[in-house]
């Protein structure tokens, strides 16, 4: 068996046994890989909570040349995932970590994706800063990764040119109107294009430009905003653009769909 090192995001824990786990690590050098950690939870172990869910470590591994899991020996704590109260955080880094998993194959190294997903969870985190962040920021913060997730797996939506036939398809401020996204078809579509598809949803054009906005940005590029008229409109597209996607709704972005405001003179 190798024995390799490697930087790690725990996705994943199991119990296995009375003291042992069975953990899901996605690793910037290997990709995705499962692996036993022996006497994980026994108080002097050589973890020193750097399984944590969420928390990024330094990892030592014995790969198997066979199949079945992989043997972790030891893991040192680089960075806690701390949310101080946020659900949207704690669901936040969830969903980073159920689309780790579902968009990536094992031992399939991906270093770029792994740099973004580890921005993201610290752009989550209050560990340093001590700041809780903002529901709306979070939501925006796990957008961006979505789409910097599926641009780097090859399956990012076509927000600017037509699905079909690439032709220019609305302006780049979004401006007034709706636009065609096709969810089989993977983006948005021109008038010529739409007729005759299934699975397309109207989409207004300021979400269109809040979707390419959030496209364009590197997740280590500081907090990006979506407007709060398309908030709730953009989080529903990326839920079922990923169901489509995934065979499957995304088992936590649905929570971080925003509250419904009440309306103004009613009763709350």
């Amino acid at each position: 068996m190798a024995v390799e090192k490697a930087r790690a995001l725990v996705i994943r824990s199991f119990p296995f046994g009375d003291s042992s786990a069975v953990v899901g690590l996605y690793t910037r050098e290997i990709g995705k890989v499962r692996a036993l950690a022996k006497g994980a939870w026994r108080p002097k172990s050589s973890f020193d909570g750097g399984l944590d869910l969420l928390s990024a470590c330094q990892v030592l591994l014995l790969r198997k040349s066979s199949g079945g899991l992989d043997l972790l020996t030891e893991a040192c704590l680089e960075r806690r995932f701390r949310v101080g109260g946020s659900m949207a955080a704690f669901h936040g880094g969830m969903h980073v970590a159920d689309l780790l998993d579902a968009l990536t194959a094992d031992a399939d190294p991906q270093p770029d994706l792994f740099d973004v997903a580890d921005a993201t969870l610290h752009s989550l985190s209050v560990v340093p800063s001590g700041v809780v962040p903002a529901d709306g920021t979070v939501r925006a913060a796990v957008a961006r990764f979505e789409l910097a997730a599926l641009a780097l797996t090859g399956h990012a939506p076509a927000l600017r040119h037509c699905a079909e036939c690439r032709g220019a398809v609305g302006g780049a401020g979004g401006g007034a109107g709706r636009i065609a996204f096709g969810m089989l078809d993977g983006g948005v579509l021109c008038a010529a294009c739409r007729p005759g598809k299934r699975a397309v949803v109207s989409i207004s054009a300021e979400c269109v430009a809040a979707l390419r906005g959030l496209a364009r940005r590197d997740a280590a590029a500081g907090p990006a905003v979506i407007p709060d008229a398309v908030d709730g409109e953009v989080r529903a597209v990326m839920n079922t653009f990923l169901s489509h996607l995934l065979g499957r709704p995304p088992r936590v972005a649905p929570l971080l769909k925003p509250r419904s405001r009440p309306h103004p003179g009613r009763p709350t």
